[in-house]
């Protein structure tokens, strides 16, 4: 079985954002959904983006980064979508390590902690910040089926939602777990506050 893969979810439509929040340049420049595959990829060199199919640019850019890149055609249908077609891409996995393309500001040590549960066999893992649950999130080969079956728009969470007593939080001191981009205003007032 190989090590744990990094799944970085960057097929998402932008609806609310306006335009394609994935390219939106950050303080430093960096487009959105790049600064998240490098850092998923500095914790998780095993890892792979899934985009949409005309998301030329995108792929081009994860490819420089060191990420594997997994086309989902059926993206449009949801989150479940993509997460499947990862999972489907690296069946052989440990395990999955969890990332958002629009989730940028997640610090290095937040993505460790979870790797770290998975590979000391927590079946289940996320971070937490301030009592409140975050990301990434990561799930044991053992939920491999479950997670090929995902469909729409739910992701892992009704996995998570009916495994809780599987579950293992790690608490981190990152408001950057929390921290999802939906709109422009996020993007230039909560990350400068959050760490970014």
């Amino acid at each position: 079985m190989s090590p744990v893969t990094g799944l970085l979810l960057a097929a998402g439509m932008s609806r609310r954002f306006g335009s394609d929040k994935r390219q939106h340049s950050l303080p430093d420049g960096t487009p959105m959904a790049l600064a998240a595959a490098r850092r998923l990829h500095a914790v998780c060199p095993n890892s792979i983006a899934i985009i949409r199919p005309d998301d030329d640019q995108l792929a081009t850019q994860f490819r420089e980064a060191g990420l594997a890149v997994v086309v989902c055609p059926t993206a449009a249908g949801g989150m479940g979508h993509s997460l499947a077609a990862g999972v489907a891409a690296s069946q052989q996995a440990a395990g999955w390590l969890i990332a958002l393309a629009d989730m940028p500001a997640i610090a290095l040590d937040s993505y460790a902690a979870v790797l770290q549960a998975l590979q000391a066999g927590a079946p289940l893992a996320r971070t937490s910040h301030a009592g409140r649950p975050g990301h990434p999130v990561g799930f044991s080969a053992r939920f491999r089926n479950d997670l090929l079956a995902l469909q729409g728009d739910h992701g892992g969470k009704t996995i998570i939602d009916a495994q809780r007593a599987l579950l293992t939080l790690c608490p981190v001191n990152d408001p950057g777990v929390l921290l999802d981009i939906d709109s422009p205003l996020d993007a230039t007032h909560r990350l400068i506050k959050g760490s970014i």
